[in-house]
């Protein structure tokens, strides 16, 4: 999928305002950050003799900053580990350096990644705050109609890549979205509720490593569109699991949040969209 620098979450409205694995990243600014918090004790590596520092600053290229990890990178960048470390050709995907620059775009003529397998027996797993984050497996709302006063948003365009979402928890809408203080919707609901898969699509990142998010999920659909669900209590599913529509991939809960609530959000080519212009009206 094509994933560039489209993942990092902005924190909802009643939690954190750190920015979650969605956002864009200042490439240009990395290298001063990285040099702001490299640890005293360590030795000075000149960044030019780092790999891929030819590269620093070009579209496509990302410079490793202070606790990246591989998985990280890939969920910020929304594209899979293991094919950045192979663009990369990376013998350890967990030995980056800071200053570091990493191709995180297919290069010309590369192949596609291979297609997901068949969708295994899903496993539950409890995801908790602080949990290591080492490379094991690929990384990585009631809603109101539009009110008569306000002009409707134009309806998406179908296409080759549209998908048919459904509401991912049954609870009621306790925060909108915003395009600056809150990229999704906030749902409301009770500890242990289930949290469904809005559409078909595979795991690119279950974890709990983005602070103000708590357990996080994030699905791929397909080439366009990305969603992502936060503050869960249980997450049930692992990173490259393939999915199905309404099946039940964690708990709600309110881990990093201040109330039980699912932070939901839709990915449309990398950047956030309103998610209630995809759901069905209820």
């Amino acid at each position: 999928m094509s994933l560039v620098a489209v993942f990092c979450l902005p924190a909802c409205t009643v939690t954190s305002s750190n920015p979650a694995p969605v956002e864009d990243r200042d490439v240009s600014a990395s290298t001063a950050t990285n040099a702001t918090n490299a640890t005293p004790t360590r030795p000075a590596v000149d960044p030019a003799t780092l790999p891929g520092a030819e590269n620093v600053g070009r579209p496509g290229y990302y410079t490793v900053r202070q606790g990246d990890t591989i998985r990280k990178i890939a969920a910020a960048v929304n594209q899979p580990w293991r094919e950045i470390a192979r663009w990369n050709k990376l013998g350890n995907p967990n030995l980056i350096e800071v200053g570091q620059v990493l191709r995180v775009v297919p290069p010309p003529g590369s192949p596609p990644p291979p297609p997901s397998a068949p969708p295994p027996v899903p496993v539950a797993t409890q995801t908790t705050p602080g949990t290591p984050d080492a490379p094991a497996s690929e990384p990585s709302a009631t809603a109101s109609a539009p009110t008569p006063s306000s002009p409707p948003s134009p309806p998406p365009s179908a296409g080759a890549d549209s998908v048919n979402f459904i509401w991912p928890a049954n609870g009621s809408v306790v925060g909108q979205f915003d395009e600056t203080t809150n990229k999704g919707l906030s749902i409301a609901g009770n500890a242990g509720d289930p949290v469904l898969a809005a559409a078909d699509g595979r795991v690119v990142y279950a974890g709990a490593g983005l602070r103000g998010y708590g357990n996080l999920i994030i699905l791929k659909h397909n080439n366009t569109f990305l969603t992502a669900y936060a503050h869960n209590r249980t997450l049930l599913v692992k990173e490259d699991q393939t999915v199905k529509k309404g099946q039940k991939i964690a708990e709600m809960g309110s881990t990093e949040s201040d109330r039980v609530q699912l932070h939901f959000e839709i990915r449309r080519s990398g950047k956030p969209v309103d998610p209630t212009r995809y759901l069905p009206a209820r």
